[in-house]
């Protein structure tokens, strides 16, 4: 038996990853992480654009973490499925979830149910090689495509959109995803933002690699990008870096047309309020309000409709305006944020508001979908420091059986294909293998079977 602080980690993203790091910092530690796929790294693996491998670098720390003697890693094991919360309260002192925001917000309009109206979401999971969206299609014979928002997510769907097969064959990119790109009819794309450029959510690496894109140019209107006096006022109030966005998108509006076989638009200050269909039920085209920029009644700044509206024409329409958690079995959800109800990571009991006991969130289960993959260290930090106060004070769980060789046996039990963290770096091997001859960095297995079948079993 152990005394040892004995946590359980469910989700394997970055905050799981900079929250395990923070838990083995206080000596004598154990962190056990529960993933549903056989795979780690969240959305660093799946949501990652895959001509932005730079980004992908930080699985160096985590892979770090791994390496720490308190360290496990339990792949294909799902809480609710494998594993109750009951269960691992009788393992661990304290179980902390990081398990994302792997739904999304929807639009909330008239006709986003259409055939041919997807999530952004679901089209990165698919051509990221995310097993749960393998077998999703989308009509890229289409010629006209709008992604309502403006946020990294949305930039990166229209970036991949706009990229030659010879620029998508070299990434880590799905083979099926890389297939279907490189047959793609798709020549105009328009991004939608309901408010303007000062407002909008892409950083500025990202929308300047818009006007680098060799296959498309980007088109911007100058009316557009016009600064009003409530965008003056928040943008002299702002950060250097939103000046510098605002500066690059108004100079998109004064390019010349350079004949690349696609264009992208930028839009802004519109917003749609139905999505139209044709006879057989598909996307046909998109109805937009166009927006002015108001104070309402706080003080904060709104798109409010001018009660101008056109159509646009498109036959794929993407939502993009941000994700969403998603419950999870036995904790109380705050259904209007789509978090876990929680104080600084603590998770909260609903009807007295006083924290539940050995029980924590991070990232953005914890917090909503903000922030890029940094943010969630000192998100993790915060909730762990929480944690270690909770030792202190002795408000932690007390488990009936705290031995780690107990929660194995137990796991195994459940889940006889489970996968520890040796087991994914021989599956990472293959991927990675399989991608060399192609001068690639690897080629995904996209099927959780194919996954299990390519690790040696003894």
């Amino acid at each position: 038996m152990t005394t040892a602080l004995r946590v359980a980690i469910v989700g394997s993203g970055p905050a799981a990853f900079y929250a395990a790091e923070a838990v083995l910092k206080q000596p004598g530690a154990e962190v056990d992480m529960i993933e549903r796929l056989p795979t780690p790294y969240g959305l660093v693996r799946g949501g990652v654009a895959p001509d932005h491998q730079k980004i992908k670098s930080v699985i160096a720390t985590y892979e770090k973490v791994a390496a720490h003697a308190g360290f496990r890693f339990f792949g294909n094991v799902e809480l609710g499925r494998d594993v109750t919360v009951e269960e691992l309260e009788s393992y661990f002192n304290a179980i902390l979830y990081a398990t994302g925001a792997p739904s999304d917000r929807r639009l909330g309009v008239p006709g986003e149910d259409l055939a041919g109206s997807h999530s952004a979401t679901e089209f990165v999971a698919w051509y990221n090689a995310h097993p749960d969206f393998r077998d999703r299609t989308f009509d890229l014979d289409v010629e006209r495509v709008a992604i309502v928002g403006v946020g990294n997510v949305a930039v990166d769907v229209a970036r991949i959109l706009c990229l030659a097969p010879d620029e998508l064959r070299p990434t880590d990119m799905a083979d099926h995803a890389i297939e279907a790109l490189s047959r793609s009819r798709v020549r105009e794309i328009w991004l939608l933002g309901r408010r303007g450029p000062v407002q909008a959510a892409f950083t500025t690496v990202e929308v300047r690699e818009l006007g680098e894109l060799a296959n498309a140019e980007v088109v911007v209107r100058p009316e557009e990008v016009e600064i009003d006096p409530l965008s003056a006022e928040e943008m002299a109030a702002a950060r250097a870096v939103v000046r510098t966005k605002v500066e690059i998108v108004q100079e998109f509006s004064r390019r010349v047309p350079a004949g690349k076989p696609r264009r992208l638009h930028l839009r802004f200050f519109v917003a749609p309020i139905e999505i139209v269909g044709d006879e057989r039920g598909r996307v046909a085209a998109i109805r937009l309000a166009r927006n002015r920029l108001e104070r309402d009644e706080s003080g904060a700044i709104v798109a409010r409709p001018t009660g101008e509206v056109e159509e646009l024409p498109v036959g794929l329409v993407f939502r993009s305006v941000g994700y969403r958690g998603v419950p999870l079995p036995g904790l109380p959800f705050d259904e209007r944020r789509g978090v876990v109800l929680n104080d600084k990571g603590r998770v909260l009991d609903p009807a007295t508001r006083a924290p539940r006991r050995g029980h924590y969130v991070s990232g953005w289960i914890k917090r909503g979908p903000t922030g890029v993959i940094g943010n969630n260290k000192a998100d993790s930090v915060e909730t762990v420091n929480g944690l270690v106060e909770d030792v202190a004070s002795g408000s932690l769980l007390a488990p009936a059986n705290p031995d780690r060789a107990a929660f194995e046996t137990f796991l195994r039990q459940r889940q006889p294909r489970l996968v520890t963290f040796a087991d994914w770096k021989a599956l990472d091997h293959v991927e990675v293998e399989r991608g060399r001859p192609q001068g690639r960095p690897r080629v995904k297995l996209c099927t959780i079977e194919e996954m299990l079948a390519a690790i040696p079993r003894d």
